[in-house]
């Protein structure tokens, strides 16, 4: 069954490095749907996503949408269960395009909003995917930027300490006798 082949694959999980920049880039394939309650959805959400709670996926107000061949629909919820389930349940529908955000908005905000500066001995994918990662929390509202400052400091010589060295005066003697 290919359902069953499909459910045991990774193919419908999209990282949220790759999510970050199809947001960025402003895709226009990219149909975000949040399958988390409405009251969750506004106090966060990715932006242009579209709210769908899971209990109303299969209504017929948003077949249209969710059953077409030019937008990637990618579902996603704070982790992965529901959004699981709404994959599911268009796939058993025979929907095409159909992805799940991988860790959800719980690992949105441990990858991209609040990303972890890799150690020393990091490589320079490590570091090149960190510096993408706080670009795109710069972006999305969450990182500053650090920007390392150069200050010429102008060095003054220590001030020179002049050392008095008394010097004995000779005094004239006055010549005795006289004219």
């Amino acid at each position: 069954d290919i359902f069953l082949n499909e459910i045991h694959s990774s193919n419908r999980y999209l990282s949220t490095d790759e999510i970050a920049k199809r947001i960025i880039d402003d895709d226009p394939t990219l149909f975000l749907v949040d399958v988390r309650i409405e009251e969750e959805f506004k106090e966060y959400s990715l932006p242009g996503s579209v709210n769908i709670p899971l209990e109303n996926v299969l209504n017929e107000d948003w077949q249209e949408k969710l059953n077409q061949d030019v937008l990637d629909v990618i579902f996603f919820s704070n982790d992965d269960i529901d959004s699981e389930q709404a994959w599911a349940l268009c796939k058993q529908q025979g929907y095409p395009n159909l992805y799940v955000l991988d860790g959800g908005l719980n690992k949105w905000f441990e990858t991209i909003m609040l990303p972890e500066e890799p150690g020393e001995l990091a490589s320079t994918d490590e570091m090149d995917l960190f510096s993408f990662r706080t670009g795109a929390s710069i972006y999305f509202g969450s990182g500053t930027v650090t920007i390392p400052v150069i200050v010429e400091v102008e060095e003054k010589p220590e001030p020179v300490v002049k050392k008095t060295i008394p010097v004995k005066k000779k005094v004239k003697a006055e010549a005795e006798g006289g004219c």
